[in-house]
Parts: structure tokens; C-alpha cells; sequence
């Protein structure tokens, strides 16, 4: 049923994404899927990179060993933008078209007052993505 899953990551935020990086391991073993783990980063130096190349080398050791770990083909694409914090959803939609994927798993937070007035990423990326998204809580 689906040939690639892309499963963003936060590589600040790896314990909460736990959940969605499990039943993406999950379905890829069930349907016989490539993941593809898209991280979006930014041009400038941070705690995850001092330049874009660092922050690729740091998101494709993760996907190393994430797909090592749980037994799945995959690999990593990053995305490089200005302010990840306001184009995070932008990237990610748009890597959705650039890895070629079918579904989309991804975390997201149990939905709040202020989710009515600004939606959360997976919110986001759900409403727009032009396959299929899971967006897995807890």
C-alpha cells in the first residue's frame, strides 16, 4: 500500500518523537517501505550544526543508526531555510514532493485552545500535503 515514508525529525526533540519513529519503523516493515527522516535546519550556526553540511552529516548519522536500530531501509534528507521556527511546515510540504512520498508519519502534541487560532506542524502539513499523513500522539 505505500512504497515511502517521510517522517520529520527534530533532531533537539528525539525522545518526543519516539511514538511516530516506532509506527514508522512499523509500517515500513509491515508494506515493505523506504523512510526517508527530513530534518529542517537552518543557514545560519546553532546547536545542531555550524553550517548546513554539519546539520545534513548530523541528520544522516541519525538516520544511520535509526534504520540499523529498527531493522528498515531508509535515508535522510535536510532542508535548509532561513527561520525553521515559522517554515517548518513549508519545508516539510515541500519535501514531500522532493523525497516522492506516499504518507507522511509525524508527531504531534494533543490539540490546545491556541490550535484553533494556529494550527500545530502536523495540523499543518495534514491539511495541505498532497499524500497521505498520520499524525501519531502521545
Amino acid at each position: 500500500m505505500f512504497k515511502h515514508i517521510m517522517v520529520p525529525i527534530d533532531l533537539s526533540h528525539l525522545d518526543g518523537l519516539e511514538h511516530a519513529r516506532k509506527v514508522a519503523a512499523d509500517l515500513a516493515d509491515h508494506y515493505g517501505a523506504d523512510v526517508t527522516y527530513v530534518g529542517v535546519g537552518a543557514d545560519t550556526p546553532g546547536a545542531l550544526g555550524h553550517n548546513p553540511k554539519e546539520f545534513a552529516a548530523k541528520l544522516e548519522a541519525f538516520a544511520k543508526e535509526e534504520t540499523a536500530s529498527l531493522g528498515v531501509e531508509g535515508k535522510a534528507h535536510s532542508v535548509i531555510c532561513n527561520d525553521p521556527t515559522t517554515d517548518v511546515d513549508d519545508a516539510l510540504l515541500e519535501a514531500t514532493s522532493d523525497v516522492g512520498c506516499d504518507l507522511v508519519v509525524m508527531q504531534s502534541h494533543v490539540p490546545g485552545l491556541i490550535d484553533y487560532i494556529w494550527p500545530s506542524n502536523g495540523g499543518k502539513v495534514a491539511g495541505h500535503a498532497k499524500c497521505s499523513v498520520m499524525v501519531v500522539r502521545g
